[in-house]
């Protein structure tokens, strides 16, 4: 079916947020139009995708490791967060020991210790411990597949084990939030009222916060890295799904930022004053296929004519030039990129030709059905650039069929796996990915021990020849000889058409001029501690 006509309309959640947040003119208040349909999560564990942990996760809260967000002129790194320092022990491989940061208090005063760091891990892998909550365990679990024990060694030394050596274990910590375990015994051990009043260790405090409508966060002065205590008087976070909203929103003075403006409307906001930033981004925008029984996407010619049929160059063009074309699962010169064999050339009668091949043709198309959202974090502008592909897809022979859900409800989905009742018979699904480091660009979505509820291989892929490259990553403590492999990597994800692999996105934002100070990193995430507004 055609998407015309399917974009939803800004609501009364919309016209309250805005009648709550006013006009964007009070000096050292930001808001922010973020593309989420909902405030994200608040208690630690950030749902809503990169997007949740760029608003709700990294402002309020910390991991062990953190990101360095400093810079926009190379690709973040991780640096130290909650732990001053980390290490593998050299005689056993699986034992991580985390060194962690003396004198980090919670906002509500209470110490950051070993003990903390249990407790949290507790919250969302031990569901018989009493702070163990469903919702952050559904954020955080899949995160960190491979640990299988962890505890304090002293009060400010933890250890964590994995089942086998795991030299990108470092990537995967750094998304498990540290939320006070005093605030939840404060709030009668309700995750429920620690929601309406959270408590983190992060550069922001939230202050409050109405669903769908808005959050509020102040800073934090007694921050334990001064150099990143907020210089701004607070922080609005707006939910607005539809791209147009953001742009009217924008516009009217009711926020002074927002995520993913419509590209339609960038050249017109460009001549009213606005300024658009974008930068490198560690980004792709994707059809995760499913390997079930009975899915077309099981024959690689039918992979690879799909790939075929895309006019990516097109594409970029209908997106105003806020794209970068795919030519893999990667950005193009990505040092892990490699030299794969198959090349994504839009090529429609190739994909014809390989559409025969595999028994279809004109008088019978593959007919299938695909599942994507109408907005969400990274996923672009999801409604139109389906249409496109749509109409790609239909010209070589390939009928397809989109059931549109909330951004939430398709990542609920994609955990639940391509087998799930809740895939509703879909046998792809548009995803936009995370891709800086190995563990969530690869591993997470075809290892075969990670298939759901294990993990996050929607599409039940497995192959033991992938299987091997991914044991070896994990046993590659040398940085430069694990590029080796991961290379190996790339070239096979494109070779065997492991995805509809389509565009990287550019990040692009569009904001006020008031808005000073602020440095676009290559990550999914972001530092507000720097931002000023001019008056």
């Amino acid at each position: 079916m055609s998407l015309h006509n399917r974009v939803p309309l800004a609501g009364t959640a919309l016209a309250l947020a805005l009648t709550l947040t006013g006009p964007a003119c009070a000096q050292g208040v930001l808001r922010i139009g973020m593309t989420a349909s909902d405030v994200p999560l608040t208690t630690g564990q950030a749902d809503n995708g990169g997007e949740g942990m760029r608003f709700m996760g990294y402002t309020a809260y910390d991991a062990l490791i953190n990101w360095d967000l400093s810079r926009a002129d190379r690709a973040s790194e991780l640096a130290p967060g909650l732990a001053s320092s980390w290490k593998v022990d050299p005689a056993d491989r699986t034992r991580w020991i985390f060194t962690l940061r003396p004198g980090v208090t919670f906002h509500d005063g209470s110490a950051f210790d070993a003990g903390a760091v249990v407790w949290n891990l507790d919250k969302i892998l031990k569901q018989d411990s009493p702070q163990f909550d469903p919702r952050q365990s559904a954020q955080g679990r899949v995160r960190i597949p491979t640990v299988t024990g962890y505890k304090a060694l002293d009060p400010m030394t933890v250890e964590i084990t994995t089942k086998t050596p795991d030299a990108t274990f470092p990537y995967q910590i750094c998304w498990i939030m540290m939320s006070s375990p005093a605030n939840w015994e404060k709030q009668g051990r309700s995750w429920d009222a620690v929601a309406r009043a959270p408590s983190g260790t992060g550069p922001w405090k939230i202050s409050g916060f109405v669903p769908r409508e808005r959050a509020e966060l102040v800073p934090n002065p007694a921050y334990w890295d001064k150099a990143r205590v907020p210089k701004l008087d607070k922080l609005v976070l707006v939910p607005l799904p539809e791209a147009n909203a953001r742009v009217a929103a924008l516009r009217s003075g009711q926020v002074d930022w927002i995520e993913a403006p419509a590209p339609d409307a960038v050249p017109s906001l460009k001549a009213a004053g606005f300024s658009l930033v974008t930068n490198l981004y560690p980004h792709n925008w994707t059809w995760h296929l499913s390997r079930a029984e009975g899915s077309p996407w099981n024959d690689i010619r039918v992979r690879k004519a799909a790939n075929l049929a895309i006019d990516r160059d097109g594409l970029k063009e209908f997106l105003g030039g806020l794209a970068t074309s795919a030519e893999g699962f990667l950005t193009p010169g990505h040092p892990w990129f490699g030299k794969p064999g198959f090349k994504l050339s839009y090529d429609p009668e190739a994909a014809k030709a390989l559409l025969k091949e595999a028994g279809y043709g004109p008088s019978k198309p593959v007919a299938t059905k695909i599942l994507i959202s109408a907005s969400g974090s990274g996923q672009m502008q999801p409604l139109p650039m389906n249409e496109f592909l749509q109409q790609n897809l239909a010209e070589v022979g390939i009928k397809v069929d989109y059931e549109v859900v909330e951004w939430n409800t398709l990542i609920n989905i994609w955990r639940a796996g391509s087998k799930s009742d809740s895939a509703r018979g879909g046998t792809a699904m548009n995803y936009s990915y995370l891709i800086q480091d190995p563990f969530t660009a690869f591993i997470r979505h075809a290892q075969c021990s990670l298939q759901p509820p294990n993990g996050t291989n929607w599409g039940y892929y497995c192959d033991p020849q992938m299987d091997k490259l991914f044991d070896e990553v994990r046993t590659t403590f040398e940085p430069k000889d694990q590029v080796g492999v991961l290379r190996k990597i790339h070239e096979k994800f494109v070779d065997d058409a492991l995805f509809l692999m389509v565009t990287h996105d550019v990040n692009p934002r569009a904001m006020s001029t008031k808005v000073r100070g602020f440095v676009q990193a290559q990550s999914w995430f972001q530092d507000f501690s720097p931002i000023t507004m001019a008056k």
